[in-house]
């Protein structure tokens, strides 16, 4: 197989899209290959790649059905339940921390008493 076509940032013709693109308009690649390649050209360090699907060759994006709706409500609900006083934070519980801000708080507070 050979090289990908690579087009600059914004100039890909028209019928081709990026996963982001297809999703914005209700679709998925489907298991089609990547056809073509953007490069937005950085200063520092290598270019910014972005690959590009065909959009005639794209699939619907496939119905959220109930089963997988609760395990994606089950999920996102143990992101948010801190593992130390097993309550929902209301947010996500950022793993730089791994509590929630209360219990980081206090963590951080115990630890300047003892010393």
């Amino acid at each position: 197989m050979g090289a990908l076509p690579v087009f600059r940032w914004r100039l890909a013709p028209d019928g081709y899209a990026t996963r982001r693109q297809l999703r914005a308009r209700g679709l998925r690649p489907g298991g089609q290959p990547v056809v073509a390649q953007l490069e937005r050209p950085r200063r520092r360090r290598g270019p910014l790649v972005a690959y590009l699907y065909r959009v005639d060759l794209a699939k619907p994006v496939r119905p959220m059905t109930p089963a997988r709706r609760a395990a994606l409500a089950k999920a996102n609900a143990a992101r948010r339940t801190c593992p130390q006083c097993r309550r929902d934070a209301g947010y996500v519980i950022p793993a730089s921390t791994g509590t929630c801000a209360l219990c980081t708080y206090l963590d951080a507070s115990d630890s300047l008493r003892s010393t």
